[in-house]
């Protein structure tokens, strides 16, 4: 079983139970899923583009991505409906807890000049997004091996019925947020 996990259910639930006041176990905020997605405009012009994407995604996640197509065509982005303009894979289970405890612990304290990540990217529903410039920052990937540097979002999909919850029980879980 993984550590994080392990965590989650021997420490972090009594707490959150205490300290928001719950009757239910059941109604602890969990994790439900983790999403690791590339939008690439760039993909228009070099098709080769997502298959290096598709193999990033693959090495930082250990699952094969799906890759996405445009639902509209937009004349102003030169971009047909149909085309191809990114990848996303979908983390659940004992994949999503090992890559969520790899992110905190090992991903983020990487990252050049780190003040911690910004606690204003909730959407309302309890739902955290964050976003990273590069794809170097996980180890898996080989600095002599990617063609270019790409962003990513990784969204995390929480059960909890505010962002305060959502919010506390990230911070639980290791989310280095940042202060002030």
């Amino acid at each position: 079983m993984n550590r994080l996990k392990e965590r989650y259910q021997k420490e972090i639930v009594p707490a959150l139970v205490k300290q928001l006041g719950l009757t239910n176990i059941m109604q602890v905020p969990r994790l439900q899923k983790v999403v690791v997605n590339i939008g690439m405009g760039e993909a228009l012009d070099n098709p080769k583009a997502i298959d290096a994407a598709v193999a990033d995604v693959t090495a930082i996640t250990g699952q094969k991505p799906v890759v996405t197509k445009a639902t509209k065509s937009i004349a102003n982005f030169k971009l047909r409906e149909g085309r191809l303009i990114g990848v996303k894979v979908t983390l659940r289970g004992e994949k999503m807890w090992s890559f969520v405890d790899r992110l905190v612990n090992i991903v983020l304290p990487r990252v050049r000049d780190f003040r911690g990540v910004s606690p204003e990217a909730f959407d309302g529903r309890g739902n955290y997004t964050l976003g990273l410039k590069e794809q170097l920052i996980f180890p898996e990937i080989e600095y002599d091996k990617i063609d270019k540097v790409r962003g990513l979002e990784i969204t995390f999909v929480t059960n909890a019925p505010t962002d305060d919850q959502s919010y506390m029980f990230l911070e639980m879980l290791g989310m280095p947020f940042r202060k002030g």
